[in-house]
């Protein structure tokens, strides 16, 4: 029988899992909470039973190669989550290891983003690609940046992390790092609420139907609604966030010169409304030599199964 592997991406809310074969189609699936549990311990009893039976179903501990894990500050080389914002657990927390112990199977972890350039390298746009830039756009940015074919994982294993650079110096505070205007606290489904919020209270005058919700109740995807329905607050919204994007992204490409820049999570939902204004901003803030090479893609994976695809390709790498 043919071997499989595990792919599990943590998330600051939920952990998807699922099990792949070698060309990248997910047999089983599933998905727990991760928000509730306090205790590490108890987040991998909680994946440890949710997985079994799935492990049951596609034949067995025998038939399982080994498990990939994709998470946010997650590192390479030691296999340890480091002082994750999006966590609910603090400091460093030796979770290859912990999984390995309790599934008595070998255990690759890597950063969230990068886990999802090599799904996109393996099964997805980025195919026959040797350089390009993964920018995930969910309740955070990350970034899996590849070079001459290989991801750059740096000294320490946490390179990448494009979404914290500076990107508005003195601008708007991050509440997980503390810093001043970096890109995550703009450019994700985070920064789309507070950019919204701010705009109302900037612009009392201007009619808008974001103003039927209390600031507690206005996220992403309402902002995306009302935007479809052509509200001008919701529509500067994403010109703003698209302005932001563009920028930043025209400083990674004079960094690396990627052939592509792909897109991926929640808010790509949104289309040309974030889409056209990010390329357009883009291509302004770039040299000469630069300017109209680098493709701008959304993922071709289906968002369910990127993460897992991605986390589950470590194990063949």
């Amino acid at each position: 029988m043919e071997a499989l592997a595990i792919g599990i991406d943590i998330g600051g809310t939920g952990t998807k899992f699922g099990i792949v074969d070698r060309v990248g189609n997910v047999l089983f699936n599933g998905e727990t909470s991760t928000r509730k549990h306090s205790k590490v311990e108890t987040f991998i009893d909680d994946l440890y039973e949710s997985l079994y039976p799935l492990i049951q179903k596609a034949g067995g501990i025998g038939r399982i190669k080994g498990i990939g894990c994709g998470a946010p500050n997650g590192n390479f080389y030691t296999g340890t989550i480091e002082y994750a914002p999006n966590l609910p657990w603090r400091g460093i927390i030796p979770m290859a290891e912990l999984i390995r112990d309790k599934f008595k199977l070998p255990v690759t972890l890597t950063n969230d983003a990068n886990a999802a350039a090599i799904g996109e390298m393996m099964y997805g746009a980025a195919q026959g690609m040797k350089d390009f830039i993964m920018i995930t756009l969910g309740t955070g940015v990350g970034s899996g940046i590849v070079a001459n074919g290989h991801l750059i994982y740096g000294h320490d294993g946490f390179a990448g992390e494009l979404g914290h650079t500076t990107i508005i110096p003195g601008g708007r505070i991050h509440k997980g790092t503390g810093l001043h205007g970096s890109l995550e606290a703009y450019a994700s489904a985070t920064g789309v609420t507070a950019t919204a919020i701010e705009f109302l209270d900037r612009d009392t005058k201007v009619k808008s139907q974001l103003r039927k919700f209390s600031a507690e109740e206005i996220n992403s995807r309402i902002v995306y609604e009302c935007a479809i329905e052509g509200d001008p607050i919701a529509k500067e919204v994403y010109d703003f966030t698209g302005k932001i994007l563009g920028l930043a992204l025209a400083n990674f490409v004079m960094f690396s010169s990627p052939e592509a820049i792909i897109l991926f999570g929640g808010l790509t939902k949104a289309g040309d409304l974030i889409l056209k204004p990010t390329r357009e901003h883009m291509e302004a803030n770039l040299i000469k030599v630069f300017q109209n090479k680098v493709k701008i893609l959304v993922s071709h994976l289906k968002e369910a199964d990127a993460a897992i695809l991605g986390a589950s390709a470590l194990v063949w790498e």
